[in-house]
């Protein structure tokens, strides 16, 4: 059974990296440097079985008012284990993330597992972003 933390290694938190940076459709080529300093301003969480971790989220908020749902990841070896709704129960019940306002997240394929926490599509006429698509690969030419 996976262990769950909120305190990664530098190795299991590479391991995360490598996964985002290689495999995600949200972040491929994000440096080891940016992630790292996302995950310092963030509330991570980590499944870690046999030493090994298997899956990752990251949480952005203030602690008060919102929170930012962002990073999920299990590795291929690991999914159709329920380690998706794991990660999702322990931030949805971490109490330095309790009585906030708004919950907000961005999925392109993980919308049922999402639905059973009760988040819904966002009010299109009021949501805005500003996406940078290729900031990462605009930061690597000029490291």
């Amino acid at each position: 059974m996976a262990e769950l933390r909120t305190e990664l290694t530098d190795d299991e938190l590479r391991t995360a990296w490598r996964w985002i940076a290689q495999e995600s459709y949200w972040a491929k080529g994000i440096s080891w440097p940016l992630f790292e300093r996302a995950c310092r301003g963030s509330y991570c969480f980590g499944l870690v079985e046999d030493g090994t971790l298997e899956a990752f989220a990251r949480v952005v908020s203030d602690g008060a008012t919102f929170a930012w749902l962002c990073d999920v990841f299990v590795s291929k070896d690991a999914r159709g284990k329920g380690h998706g709704k794991a990660l999702m129960d322990a931030a949805m019940a971490d109490p330095r993330l309790q009585d906030l306002r708004r919950w907000s997240l961005a999925t392109a394929d993980a919308h049922g597992l999402y639905r059973q926490y009760g988040f819904e599509p966002a009010n299109a006429a009021t949501h805005m972003e500003r996406l940078e698509p290729g900031v990462y690969a605009r930061l690597a030419d000029q490291a």
